[in-house]
């Protein structure tokens, strides 16, 4: 991935236990988010390795995820699924006000 596909990119290389995207759907339409999307599913499935996917586009985050850790300003405040962390009440006081 060290062709910077949207910030995407580290790691997925011959023998890579891991990879990591920052931010791959910034700036990006619909059509485009899609096509990463499954890009970053197909990459987990065919090298069969994590990414740790840093995105603050929480409905991209909340489809693809299977585990999500939840920051605020720096510090964990929740960690799960992403159907524990839709109804988790330090995500919804941090990011949706009470």
């Amino acid at each position: 991935w060290n062709e910077e596909a949207g910030g995407a990119g580290q790691g997925s290389g011959s023998g890579a236990q891991a990879a990591s995207a920052d931010e791959p759907m910034a700036g990006m339409n619909i059509d485009e988010k899609e096509d990463m999307a499954r890009f970053i599913i197909d990459t987990i499935e065919l090298r069969r390795i994590p990414i740790v996917l840093v995105e603050h586009d929480m409905e991209v985050v909340m489809d693809i995820a299977d585990r999500v850790v939840v920051l605020d300003f720096g510090h964990k405040i929740a960690e799960g699924t992403p159907e524990e962390i839709k109804v988790n009440p330090a995500v919804i006081k941090a990011y949706l006000g009470e």
